[in-house]
């Protein structure tokens, strides 16, 4: 989990997605590169936190996953006729997340969003741990790893409040690298950055979202973890029954 940064992000920020092109980022929106750092045996231990790259007050991102200017586009999306069709549902969090209750918190887990980010088997696999909740460690570990999920997909409340726990993130966008496995992550949209459809539509405003930056997804333009090696996606998910 990480401190509030500052930012010159404004509030005219928002990221409009151009169809069958790129992530339009407009409002002097800080951009970073985002490096899940792992331990000796692949497991994320935390962020690795980049310094911010200089952009202009709009810029544009790639979405195809082909540009030779990652993160940013170049154009390539028109050459290879890339098709961005945008399917996602548009369901708002709490319809797509399944409930897990424990004696202090309470875990809502919205799996279509997933992207891998792998920070939810540190120090233990968090869904087992929300059951064990009264034990100070484990609850700990449990809202730092949800905390750290970059997608959202996790997030913890705490039961004598009633309130999400979500960490203080400043308005800000993230290109993910993975070198544990050699491949780019997501794109991580930061601090509630509003995004909206080719068409124009707003997609619920979320304090943590990923956007797919391989061209792959089935969800887009969420990340589903297609970057992500077919046969560690399918060891993933098993882990997770």
């Amino acid at each position: 989990m990480e401190n509030k940064e500052t930012s010159k992000a404004n509030n005219d920020s928002k990221i409009r997605i151009l169809k069958n092109g790129p992530y339009l980022v407009s409002g002097s929106v800080p951009l970073r590169k985002m490096t899940i750092q792992c331990d000796g045996e692949g497991i994320p231990i935390e962020w690795g936190i980049g310094q911010k790259l200089k952009t202009s007050e709009t810029y544009a991102l790639c979405r195809c996953g082909q540009s030779n200017s990652k993160p940013f586009c170049d154009g390539t999306h028109v050459k290879v006729n890339f098709d961005g069709t945008e399917v996602s549902d548009n369901d708002p969090f709490d319809k797509m997340a399944k409930t897990i209750d424990g004696p202090k918190l309470r875990l809502k887990d919205a799996e279509i969003l997933c992207a891998s980010a792998r920070f939810c088997h540190r120090e233990g696999d968090i869904w087992p741990q929300i059951p064990k909740s009264d034990n100070p460690k484990l609850k700990q570990n449990a809202i730092r790893n949800a905390c750290d999920c970059p997608s959202g997909r996790l997030v913890v409340i705490d039961k004598e409040t009633g309130k999400n726990i979500e960490p203080e993130l400043e308005k800000s966008v993230g290109f993910i690298e993975d070198p544990g496995i050699g491949v780019d992550g997501p794109i991580w949209v930061r601090g509630g950055i509003p995004v909206y459809s080719a068409e124009g539509m707003p997609y619920e405003v979320r304090n943590r979202m990923t956007l797919c930056r391989c061209g792959k997804s089935t969800n887009k333009p969420f990340c589903d973890s297609s970057h992500y090696p077919e046969e560690d996606r399918e060891v993933i998910k098993n882990e997770q029954k």
